[in-house]
């Protein structure tokens, strides 16, 4: 039986990971590719490329929709 709460940790975990290599990898672009990976970000709510408390509030919100999907998945 697969436990909904290691399951949702590690959706939470992995999701937190690749949240990080994206704002990273972001930092490392210039250009028009560089605008166009900020204005994705600018997708998740109250998130504003540049301002480190949304991008808090970014890693937050991708943590609980992560927690939800894991947990409605096992």
């Amino acid at each position: 039986m697969l436990s909904r709460t290691k399951y949702a940790v590690l959706c939470v975990l992995g999701m937190e990971v690749f949240y990080a290599l994206c704002i990273s990898y972001g930092v490392l672009l210039s250009g028009k590719s560089m605008e166009l990976h900020h204005d994705l970000f600018e997708l998740i709510p109250g998130m504003v490329w540049g301002n480190l408390l949304s991008m808090v509030w970014g890693a937050l919100y991708v943590g609980i929709l992560a927690w939800v999907g894991g947990w409605c998945i096992a």
